[in-house]
C-alpha cells in the first residue's frame, strides 16, 4: 500500500478533485506507471480516471470506458438524478464495479487492477475490475507428472486456479471465502470446501489460524503454511500441496479444505496424513490391482531411501556375520585399498551426491541435466578408480538416490534425506541397535504430530478399519463407498452403487441362435 503524503493526510476521498489527484500522486511517489487522465464529464463535470499501467485490460479501458466517458451526445442526466450515480449505473456497466469513499480501498482497488474514476465534488468514486495483467497459461505440472490422468496444471493467478477446480466440481455447495493477508503486500487468499462434507470446526480453526497471522508480505504459499501448521518443529510436511486440479478437486470430495495463494502454483490442502503423501492422482485413475502394486512399490521405495546406508554401515563394521562369504570376501577387497572407514565413506559420497543434485536444480535446464548425470558417473567412477570409495558404496547411494525419487511428494522426499543421515551416524555408533533406537524415536515423533487436530498416522495410529482401503493398497471403486473417516467430515458417504447382478445376463447377438 503507498504511503499517504504527510502534507495531505487523506483517509478517505475528498469532494475536491484537485486534492484527491495529488494524494494519489504524492501517495505513489509520482510513479510513472500511475496514469491519471483529467477530463470533463458532458462537459460540465470535471473528472479524473486513475488505473495503473500493466495491471489493467487496455481493451476493455478503451472500448467500454473511456469511450462510454467521451460520449456527450448520447446521454444526459435526468432531471432529480445525482450525475454520480447516474455515471455509476447507466454509463459505466462494464463488468464487476462499485463505489468507494476510503482511501486504503481505492489503493486496493487500483493495485489489484482496478479503474478508478472521480468525479468533482463527490466524496467518493468508482471502481471498475479491469484486471488484464499478462500471466502465465494453463501447462502441465512441473512437480506432480502422470502417465494417465489429466495435463493440466495450476498457475500463477488465482481466479484461474479456483476456475480449474470449479470446473471439475459443479456444484453450488463448492464454497469460497476470499481474504487479503499481508500489511504490504495484500495477498489475495482463497479458501475453498465442499458445504456438507468439510467439517465446520476445521474450517472454523482454519479460520482463526489465518486471521492470527500478522506479517508484512506473503509471496508464496510457504509463508501460509509454516504460520498455520501444528508443529513448527518436525521435518516431516503436515499440510499437503498439490500442483493438480483434479488432485484438489479429489480432496476437497473426501472433506479435505483447499487453500489457494494468488502468485503461486502450489495449492495447500488440509488436514493431512502421512499416508497421503504416498499417493498418486495417478493410482486412482488405473485398475486397483495396478494401483495397490505401484503404491507398495513407493513404501518400499521409502524405507530403501531412508535405511539403506545405514544398514550398510552397520553391517560392515559391527555386524559381518550377516554377510555371506562370498559376499564378505567381495566386500572386503573391495575396501582394501580404500582408507576411511564406511561410514566416511557413506558421507563423502551422499554430501557429493546432495551438492550434484542441488547443482542440477539451480543451472539453467539447457545444461543442468547433462551436468547432474555426467557429474555423478564422472565423480564415482573416479571416486572408485582412486580407492577413495568402494564400488559397493556407489552402488548403495545411486540405490538410494533412484529410490528418493519414487516418493510423489517433495516435501517427503526431503524429511527422508535429512533422516537418513541421522540414522547413518546412530549406525556408525550403535550398529542395528542404533537404527533401531532411531526407528523407534521416529515413530513416537510421527504418531505424535497432528494435522488440524487429526492424527498424522491415521489409519494406522489410531486405527480406522475403514479407511485401510485405501492406504498401502487401494481397492476398486465399487468398494470405497465411503469417505475417509480419519479426517473430520460431516457426510461419509461417498457412492450409493447397487450390487451388481451377475446371472441373468443379456444375450447378445452371438449369443443368438
Amino acid at each position: 500500500m503507498p504511503n499517504p503524503n504527510k502534507s495531505c493526510p487523506l483517509t478517505h476521498v475528498s469532494s475536491n478533485l484537485k486534492d484527491n489527484v495529488n494524494h494519489i500522486e504524492s501517495s505513489f511517489g509520482n510513479s510513472g506507471d500511475v496514469i491519471i487522465k483529467e477530463l470533463l464529464w458532458m462537459q460540465k463535470w470535471p473528472a479524473a480516471l486513475f488505473y495503473i499501467d500493466g495491471l489493467v485490460n487496455t481493451q476493455l479501458l478503451h472500448d467500454s470506458v473511456l469511450r462510454s466517458l467521451m460520449r456527450v451526445n448520447e446521454h444526459h442526466v435526468p432531471e432529480g438524478t445525482e450525475p454520480f450515480d447516474y455515471l455509476k449505473d447507466q454509463i459505466l456497466i462494464a463488468g464487476n464495479s462499485g463505489s468507494v469513499d476510503e482511501m486504503d480501498a481505492l489503493f486496493n482497488q487500483m493495485l489489484s487492477g482496478g479503474i478508478i474514476i472521480l468525479l468533482d465534488g463527490y466524496a467518493k468514486g468508482i471502481w471498475i475490475d479491469a484486471v488484464g495483467w499478462e500471466d502465465r497459461n494453463v501447462s502441465e505440472p512441473q512437480s506432480q507428472t502422470v502417465v494417465r490422468g489429466s495435463m493440466e496444471g495450476f498457475t500463477e493467478n488465482l481466479r484461474t486456479n479456483t476456475a480449474l477446480i470449479r470446473r471439475r466440481i459443479r456444484d453450488p455447495r463448492l464454497w469460497m471465502e476470499t481474504r487479503q493477508i499481508g500489511q504490504v503486500t495484500h495477498t489475495n487468499v482463497a479458501v475453498m470446501y465442499v458445504k456438507g462434507i468439510a467439517d465446520e470446526g476445521v474450517i472454523q480453526e482454519l479460520r482463526e489460524r489465518l486471521d492470527r497471522i500478522d506479517i508484512d508480505g506473503i509471496l508464496e504459499g510457504g509463508y501460509i503454511e509454516e504460520e498455520i501448521q501444528d508443529e513448527t518443529y518436525t521435518l516431516f510436511p503436515t499440510i499437503y500441496n498439490s500442483e493438480r486440479p483434479d488432485s484438489v478437486a479429489a480432496s476437497l470430495l473426501e472433506g479435505r479444505i483447499a487453500i489457494l495463494v494468488d502468485g503461486t502454483p502450489f495449492v495447500l490442502l488440509i488436514p493431512a496424513l502421512f499416508v497421503q503423501f504416498f499417493q498418486s492422482a495417478e493410482d486412482y485413475y488405473q485398475r486397483a490391482d495396478i494401483s495397490t502394486l505401484l503404491r507398495m512399490l513407493r513404501f518400499f521405495s521409502f524405507f530403501i531411501a531412508m535405511l539403506a546406508p545405514a544398514v550398510y554401515i552397520a553391517v560392515t563394521t559391527f555386524h559381518q556375520e550377516m554377510i555371506p562369504t562370498n559376499l564378505l570376501v567381495s566386500l572386503a577387497a573391495q575396501r582394501e585399498g580404500v582408507p576411511f572407514p564406511a561410514f566416511v565413506e557413506a558421507m563423502l559420497m551422499e554430501i557429493t551426491y546432495e551438492i550434484l543434485r542441488e547443482a542440477g536444480v539451480r543451472i539453467p535446464k539447457t545444461v543442468g541435466q547433462a551436468v547432474s548425470i555426467v557429474g555423478t558417473l564422472v565423480i564415482g567412477q573416479a571416486a572408485v578408480d582412486a580407492g577413495v570409495v568402494s564400488a559397493a558404496m556407489v552402488i548403495v547411494v545411486s540405490i538410494t538416490a533412484i529410490s528418493s525419487y519414487v516418493i510423489p511428494e517433495n516435501g517427503l522426499s526431503i524429511a527422508v534425506r535429512i533422516v537418513r543421515f541421522a540414522l547413518m551416524m546412530l549406525a556408525a555408533a550403535f550398529g542395528l541397535l542404533g537404527i533401531l533406537m532411531g526407528l523407534i524415536v521416529l515413530l513416537l515423533h510421527l504418531t505424535s504430530l497432528r494435522s488440524f487436530g487429526v492424527s498424522y498416522m491415521s489409519p494406522f495410529g489410531p486405527y480406522v478399519e475403514s479407511d485401510i482401503k485405501d492406504t498401502l493398497f487401494r481397492l476398486p471403486w465399487p468398494r470405497m463407498k465411503t469417505r475417509p473417516q480419519s479426517i473430520s467430515i460431516q457426510n461419509t458417504i461417498r457412492q450409493k452403487t447397487k450390487k451388481r447382478r451377475i446371472g441373468n445376463k443379456s444375450k447378445t447377438r452371438r449369443d443368438q441362435p
